[in-house]
């Protein structure tokens, strides 16, 4: 019975409402970034496109078919136990709400940075960051061991916040929806994008996240909203976008990077980032006015 309640709720929210969202906001990202191009692309669209959308086939297929059901089994789990922080406040259902979407999105930021930071971790996450050009479907590019391991720590989150079954896939919608938005390669006018980023994470701001320059890869890893880099000042604006290199310096043949290549590479010898490319030459300090630049 509660397979029953956990798929039907992923059906209706995820699946139908959320799918078709979801793919009508990829089709006119693609439309947008092609008509107004942010930074230059160095590669054959199609291939690149195709490379990605196959790696994604098989953490696609697991988010869809265990990790969904295994966070909403949880939230259900809360329902039935009420001991998480969302039963512990007294305040408006719509506060409880913004709460538990806050805590969320905050196990997010946390998560990206053990990605960077832990290199058993590094090793999955390294594929999503191999591509040589940042467009909306390197949203797609993440490597199955990622989604795996994912799984026991925002599942964490989603126990100790008490979120429910619905407010766990409102979340995830958003969340790919805010992926697939600062992955584009969409060119959006600099001063609205400027005012926008004091709340969300912008194509700017994340397409210096997955620069070649290690100290500007280790910073930006907000996913929805881009003030927790600004609170723990793991913020990074100040890069021209026309500066910006995509890819991992270590992994700088794309002839090399195949679907099968990308999907057994975690399982190989990792290579280190070259000492050249940790910081830029005569870059502008993060501690002076860090402001999004064009």
């Amino acid at each position: 019975m509660n397979n029953q309640i956990d798929m039907d709720i992923i059906k209706q929210v995820f699946d139908l409402k959320g799918g078709i969202a979801l793919s009508v906001m990829f089709v006119v990202l693609f439309f947008f970034q092609t008509k107004w191009t942010l930074r230059r692309p160095t590669q054959p669209i199609v291939k690149r496109s195709i490379i990605n959308l196959l790696v994604s086939i098989p953490s696609f297929t697991l988010l869809r078919f265990v990790f969904l059901p295994l966070m909403v089994a949880i939230a259900m789990k809360n329902e039935v136990w009420q001991w998480g922080l969302l039963y512990q406040i007294n305040a408006d259902q719509y506060v409880k709400m913004l709460i538990v979407f806050l805590i969320l999105d905050y196990t997010n930021y946390i998560w990206h940075i053990l990605n960077h930071k832990l290199p058993l971790l590094w090793r999955f996450h390294v594929v999503h960051h191999s591509d040589h050009d940042l467009d909306i479907t390197t949203a797609l590019r993440f490597h199955f061991g990622e989604l795996i391991g994912s799984v026991f720590f925002r599942g964490l989150f989603v126990l100790l916040s008490g979120a429910s079954p619905l407010q766990v896939l409102f979340y995830e919608v958003v969340f790919e929806a805010a992926t697939q938005f600062h992955h584009s390669n969409w060119r959006l006018p600099y001063r609205f994008e400027k005012i926008l980023n004091w709340v969300i994470v912008t194509p700017r701001m994340h397409g210096i996240h997955h620069s070649v320059i290690k100290n500007e890869t280790d910073s930006n890893y907000s996913v929805i909203f881009s003030f927790w880099d600004r609170i723990h000042q793991t913020i990074r604006l100040n890069i021209s976008q026309d500066a910006v290199v995509t890819g991992v310096p270590a992994y700088n043949n794309p002839a090399e990077l195949t679907v099968w290549y990308l999907l057994k590479v975690p399982f190989t010898r990792m290579r280190p980032w070259p000492k050249d490319q940790i910081k830029r030459s005569g870059s502008k300090s993060t501690t002076g006015k860090n402001i999004l630049e064009k």
